[in-house]
């Protein structure tokens, strides 16, 4: 496989389950160990809880790139916290700002809690995201009238070195891309065997204008990791009776070649040249070490031979 590794970190903050802080140290010594120099970390994980353990991570350490984001502004609360999903979060509230001001007070914020000099990468997380209600014009003109050129300020200045945008949707690649500086899409769950969408616009996009592509999300939220069955999960959601059936076929492909359906997820959006880097995230030390030998297993030419023809005939 040719593009990278990057470590994903917002299991750190505990997504799901909560997640210790000495839990969190393990298994980013174990990514360490395993050669992992890559790491994503943004505001939203947590409250500011992941980008506070990566930052002590790495604050001792050299030769590590590091990207995070901006988007959401947080701010202290007096009871509880707002963490979406996050059982280790910080007790911060959030609010959405793609503003310049709302870039600045983010990327501000963002070194304070890292504790760290240097940010490489700054993505703008989420925006036109219906799902966390960013789709919206005046996000969007927040962005592209002031937001956009704070970004493209800090990356003139050397405060970061690359600039792009975070996302899950293809609309937000369509409606950012050459209408502001963009040298990095993050892209979650749109290349991969069950969603490719990403592929006749997305793809292209980044060839033409010289974007490296970053792919997340690569297990659609659990289904490509399990298989089908009763509890598996695709988009956040339960898996319908299409996608179901779908994966059911993808399994099948896997089978006869003897190679693991997680293999074949992960190396997946690998095959294309426009992608630079694969995300894998995990909080436990033994996903990570699976998915690390998953994503180097060989996979024979003829099982994506044959998985091409049935996404060709449209049965997967």
């Amino acid at each position: 496989m040719t593009a990278g590794v990057t470590f994903g970190c917002s299991g750190l903050a505990g997504l799901y389950e909560p997640v210790s802080s000495e839990q969190a140290a393990q298994v980013l010594e174990a990514a360490w160990e395993h050669g992992l120099r890559d790491f994503d970390t943004a505001p939203h994980y947590g409250n500011g809880m992941s980008e506070r353990r990566i930052g002590d991570f790495l604050r001792d350490r050299t030769g590590w790139t590091l990207s995070t984001k901006v988007g959401r502004v947080l701010e202290p609360l007096q009871k509880g916290h707002t963490a979406e999903g996050f059982k280790s979060g910080l007790p911060f509230g959030q609010r959405f700002d793609f503003s310049a001001s709302g870039v600045e007070r983010s990327v501000a914020d963002s070194f304070q809690r890292l504790g760290l000099n240097k940010i490489d990468t700054l993505y703008v997380h989420d925006i036109l995201d219906p799902d966390v209600e960013t789709d919206t014009p005046a996000h969007l003109r927040d962005l592209l009238d002031s937001g956009a050129p704070a970004l493209s300020a800090l990356k003139s200045s050397g405060a970061v070195s690359a600039i792009g945008i975070g996302v899950n949707t293809v609309a937000a690649c369509m409606n950012t891309i050459g209408k502001m500086e963009v040298d990095r899409i993050m892209l979650a769950g749109r290349l991969t065997p069950l969603d490719r969408s990403a592929l006749d616009k997305v793809v292209p996009l980044c060839a033409e204008h010289n974007i490296d592509l970053v792919i997340g999300g690569v297990f659609n939220s659990g289904i490509l990791a399990t298989g089908p069955g009763p509890d598996a999960h695709y988009d956040y959601l339960p898996a319908s009776d299409d996608v179901q059936e779908r994966t059911r076929r993808i399994v099948q492909i896997c089978e006869r070649f003897g190679v693991p359906i997680p293999a074949l997820a992960l190396q997946f959006p690998a095959r294309f040249k426009e992608v630079s880097d694969i995300v894998i995230g995990t909080s436990k030390v033994s996903s990570l070490t699976r998915n690390l030998l998953q994503i180097n297993a060989e996979i024979p030419q003829k099982l994506w031979d044959e998985l091409d023809a049935e996404m060709e005939a449209g049965t997967i």
